[in-house]
Parts: C-alpha cells; structure tokens; sequence
C-alpha cells in the first residue's frame, strides 16, 4: 500500500472516530487555499487538529492537479476536529467568516476557480441552523456593502490532501509567507472586517 493510501486510511478512520468519540466534533469550511485555512483554525483555541482536504466534487480520491484544474467539482476545505466544550461550533462560524471574503464566488483573493469557492459544509440539522443564524447576523451586520454569497451546504465525503499540503505553513513557512502576502489575502481581510480581525 502507498504512502498516501495508508495516509488516506488513517485520515479517514481519524475523521470517523471524530464525529462520535466523546469530547469531539467535526466542522469542515472552505475558504480558498486550505493552507491558509489550517492555519487560521490551528490559532483558535479549542481546535484538536485540522487537514487540508477536498470536499463537493464527483470524482472519488482526486489528486491535488485534478482538484486545481477544476475538473472534478471538489473545492479546497479544511476538516476541523474540536472540543465542543472548549470552543463552540458558533465561534468556529464566527472565526470563518472573518477568515474569507464571503463576497464574491468561485474565487478567493487571487485564485480563481471553482476549487476555490467558500462554502460551509455542515454536518447535521444543528450545523446547518447554526450557520445559517449566523450567516443571517452578518448580513445584517457586516461592515460592508457587498451581499454575503457564502453558501451553506451539506458534507459529502471528505477527502484528505496529500501528505505535503498537510500543516504546509509550518513546514514552508517562506514560501507561505510569500504567498498568503502576495496574493492579497490579509490586505482584504482586513479591508472588509476592519477591527473585527483584531
């Protein structure tokens, strides 16, 4: 068996425990790149671990290449295991809106595609009304013009990236750098919710 088989097992069987071992739970959002995504859940206390993924598309164990060309329908997501006594579904919604820019489709900052929508991706009846409370409050409240166009949809099957997307910030912290700063991610961030990132 391949590395990134026995990787994909272990990946799913962690995924499987974590929706019904005590003290986890499981939220998956996608926001463009899934390196920056981690990254922003990894801050958030609470959150048990994060991997990068693939999730919305027909194609069964895409690749990397086949998700970026936009073939297989999947988009960039991360799969977030937290402890729901530490940290709340709603701040983890609270947390995601303010890490993407829920005003535009089919692209985050400078990727463009479909693999780059921002979606949530619930995971019950509970999820799914949570989200859209909240979706609801920032439309109300945002400090912007623009209409809020992030759907919110149901999970379908979650399929983790390779091995060298997985906690890439870390392990290429320059070249991440050079990316996530040239690609405009933080500058309209902070252009669209202000002080609220702070």
């Amino acid at each position: 068996m391949s590395r990134f088989l026995v990787a994909f097992a272990l990946a799913l069987a962690t995924g499987a425990a974590a929706q019904t071992a005590p003290g986890r739970a499981t939220a998956t959002f996608a926001g463009g790149c899934f390196w920056c995504v981690e990254e922003a859940f990894d801050k958030l206390p609470g959150v048990l671990s994060t991997t990068s993924g693939y999730m919305g598309g027909t194609k069964r164990n895409p690749t990397y290449r086949e998700v970026s060309a936009g073939t297989t329908g999947h988009t960039e997501v991360v799969q977030v295991v937290y402890d729901p006594a530490k940290v709340t579904y709603e701040r983890l919604l609270e947390h995601f809106w303010l890490n993407h820019d829920p005003t535009v489709l089919d692209r985050q900052f400078c990727d463009v595609g479909s693999q780059y929508r921002p979606s949530i991706f619930y995971h019950s009846e509970e999820q799914r009304r949570l989200a859209e409370a909240s979706k609801a409050r920032w439309q109300k409240e945002k400090p912007f013009s623009e209409p809020i166009l992030t759907p919110i949809v149901a999970a379908g099957e979650f399929w983790p990236a390779e091995d060298y997307h997985q906690d890439y910030y870390k392990k290429n912290p320059v070249r991440y750098k050079y990316y996530s700063q040239g690609c405009g991610r933080y500058a309209r961030l902070d252009q669209l919710w202000g002080t609220l990132r702070q």
